[in-house]
């Protein structure tokens, strides 16, 4: 039988992106999946990440890579990457049921010698108290038997400087024999990576840089608000603060956080500070903070159209952009969502124009899409630009649309433009 490289569990926006420069390297790569659609895709050259072309797909497959959904491959796998989604649970606790289904998986079929690393977001603790039990079920020990490691995804979708290769790694090991063995094996096409001390230092580094982001994005947020009310131009304000060359980062507001961070990975660090018996207050205040921006934004929907003698309810109401970031399809935790929700429970006359997103369904009501960007600002009582594609036109919007909301700050504010 022929031996693997790499085997990549989960073949989503993380692992993919892993798959393509692996296979670049020269190294011999298969993915797994349990999902038969995203496998039949995949082998058919037909991608379904922003990040990957069917171009780069092709390539993939011209070089050895393959898909699959047989579990016995990670048998043949020198190194085995996990790289499942960890949302949250209804109650908003972590969800690590993908982890451990893949990790069972890998306990089924793991052989001595094999380097498991995980790359799926989790809370510190994770890789030595729930994946490590789970691989040793097998028999074989970590550290003797088998190296183990934890390496956060640091994929940020879409983004034409930073990808894999140039994105450094942090690598903990559950050993320093295991990081060493993860630090390689990464640096066969990654340009740096950076080893520490333990899993839990590289699982809190993944947190931590989350965090940071979560809060400071809540700070311009909760600021958004009030200055709107004390007629004060924030955008302005940031830009300003932003021309000192230290000391200060932009971070801009909007209408919520999305994506498969931001929302998510705060939430898992509030989990680990409240199993020591008390609350994570900066956490779950910029929580709070980030999840009412949906509501605002409704909020100054209505005022915009009660200033048109108009109500929400009957109301045409155009989204321009309902993925979370632009350019991109991903739709994960989108603020549109809930902004969307509301806004239909108000009564709207709801549609979206999104380059990216073909269909779109909000709690199993599907919202009619626009063709036509410049008509449906024509038509719409409200234009909601809730992304800033670049497909969109932006002049055109600010000359012909009634009523603009701008919750990008790309629009320039007049009688008919508001920024948030």
């Amino acid at each position: 039988m022929t031996e693997i490289d790499l085997a990549v569990i989960g073949l989503g926006y993380v692992g993919m992106p892993l798959a393509k420069e692996a296979v670049a390297a020269g190294l011999r790569v298969v993915g797994v999946d349990v999902d038969p659609r995203k496998v039949d895709a995949l082998n058919a050259g037909q991608s379904y990440i922003d990040d990957l072309t069917d171009a780069d797909l092709e390539h993939m497959l011209d070089n050895g890579f393959s898909a699959t959904l047989d579990e016995s491959v990670l048998a043949r796998s020198n190194t085995i990457v996990i790289c499942v989604p960890t949302p949250l649970d209804e109650d908003h606790r972590p969800d690590l049921s993908a982890v451990e289904g893949a990790t069972g998986t890998v306990a089924r079929n793991l052989t001595q010698g094999t380097l498991v690393v995980l790359e799926s977001t989790t809370w510190p603790g994770t890789t030595d108290e729930v994946a490590r039990p789970l691989l040793e079920t097998s028999g074989l020990q970590a550290g003797q038997d088998f190296h183990l490691a934890f390496s956060p995804e640091r994929i940020d979708p879409g983004n034409p400087k930073f990808g894999l290769r140039n994105t450094p790694k942090v690598v903990g090991g559950y050993t320093i024999a295991c990081r060493d063995r993860a630090a390689a094996f990464y640096a066969q096409f990654i340009e740096q990576v950076v080893p520490v001390s333990g899993t839990r230092e590289a699982e809190m580094a993944k947190l931590l840089e989350n965090t940071y982001r979560h809060v400071n994005i809540a700070l311009v947020n909760e600021m958004a608000i009030f200055c709107d009310e004390l007629g004060i131009n924030l955008w302005e304000a940031i830009e300003a603060a932003a021309t000192k060359p230290f000391g200060f980062q932009k971070f801009l507001p909007g209408p919520g956080v999305g994506g498969h961070c931001i929302p998510v990975d705060p939430s898992y660090l509030s989990y680990t500070v409240r199993k020591l018996g008390y609350p994570f207050r900066f956490v779950e205040l910029a929580q709070e903070i980030n999840e009412r921006m949906p509501s605002y934004v409704v909020a100054r929907v209505q005022r915009l159209l009660n200033r048109d003698k108009k109500a929400v309810n009957g109301a045409k109401v155009v989204m321009l952009g309902v993925t979370y970031k632009e350019d991109i399809a991903d739709e994960r935790e989108t603020p549109a969502l809930p902004v969307a929700r509301a806004l239909l429970e108000l009564g709207a006359d709801l549609s979206y124009v999104d380059p990216h997103v073909k269909e779109w369904i909000v709690d199993g009501t599907p919202v009619p899409r626009e063709e036509e960007l410049a008509q449906a600002v024509v038509e719409a009582d409200v234009t909601l630009l809730l992304q800033k594609h670049a497909a969109f036109d932006l002049g055109m919007i600010e000359e012909k649309a009634r009523l603009v909301l701008d919750t990008r700050g790309v629009l320039t504010e007049g009688e008919r433009v508001e920024r948030l």
